[in-house]
């Protein structure tokens, strides 16, 4: 059986994600308090794979983690785009009526605000997680009070879905990065099946005119798909920046050509890891209602 660490409750986003790309519901999830903790768990038992939210539709890069994964030693061998669908969960028995009281993380709050206009009675309230905000109700519980969580939420703790799919916006996708200290291992498995097709990189630029175009027009010529480009400031270095890139391709020698062509015009150039593009849920709702083998994966 697989352990992966996640970043917060069991019954979370992070845990329906894991098992989506492992495509099994028999693995072990080691539960972490932070992302700081959960890259610190995998540097202390290599046997464990990870799971870490890197961005999303809505809200954009969570920046923490490109951070963190640099300077983790680990590296990404894979990705899944999941579909955030958020439920109102509540104790069996009650009603929408009944309660006075909803309980998540801020951000899934503000994605069902359009929601609870129609509920003016309703107070929100932030916690730290959106499934652990389930389990305190049902450890506690409370009756009134009800929970934004995801539907594995409701079933882990017994709690009963009052109100279904309550976001507002229907395209809400996180993109989570399997990380882990066997790379090595994974790529080469990957090499065998010819199906390493992406990778993710990490480089600074000088603070020199063109140095960013120069770059890109190297990847051009290679035919590489820039599919993400993420800045972020070198800490102590006024004014120069870290450069986050997916990269797409066709031809993996291509690919490697790339890297040896950029490379001089680069500082620190470094690859955060090589893997195949990831499947997402599917993102309409007549298809959310079909059985789970009709429906529909990217």
């Amino acid at each position: 059986m697989k352990k992966v660490a996640i970043q917060g409750g069991g019954g979370s986003n992070h845990e329906i994600a894991a098992k989506a790309y492992f495509e099994t519901n028999d693995i072990e999830t080691v539960q972490c308090d932070s992302f700081e903790v959960l890259f610190e768990t995998l540097r202390q038992d290599n046997s464990i794979y990870g799971i870490i939210a890197i961005e999303n539709t809505l809200v954009g890069s969570i920046l923490q983690n490109y951070t963190l994964l640099k300077d983790s030693g680990l590296v990404v061998i894979g990705e899944y785009k999941l579909r955030i669908k958020h439920q109102l969960l509540a104790l069996p028995g009650q009603t929408i009526e009944d309660i006075t009281e909803v309980h998540s993380h801020p951000m899934a709050l503000a994605q069902c605000r359009e929601f609870f206009k129609e509920y003016p009675h309703i107070k929100m309230i932030s916690r730290d997680d959106t499934a652990l905000s389930g389990k305190w109700i049902q450890d506690n519980q409370l009756k009134g009070m009800a929970a934004i969580a995801p539907e594995l939420a409701a079933e882990k703790y017994d709690l009963e879905i009052i109100a279904k799919d309550i976001e507002t916006n229907k395209r809400n996708f996180t993109r989570f990065l399997i990380i882990s200290d066997k790379g090595k291992t994974e790529v080469e498995d990957l090499l065998i099946q010819n199906k390493v097709n992406k990778s993710s990189v990490v480089f600074a630029l000088p603070h020199a005119e063109g140095s960013l175009s120069k770059v890109l027009s190297i990847l051009a010529f290679y035919n590489i798909n820039l599919s993400k480009i993420q800045s972020l400031p070198v800490v102590g270095r006024e004014w120069e920046y870290l450069f986050y890139i997916d990269l797409v391709f066709e031809d993996y020698n291509r690919y490697l050509q790339s890297l040896d062509a950029i490379r001089p015009l680069t500082k620190n150039l470094k690859s955060l890891g090589e893997y195949h593009v990831g499947k997402r849920s599917f993102d309409t709702v007549s298809n959310d209602n079909k059985p789970l083998s009709e429906q529909k994966t990217f």
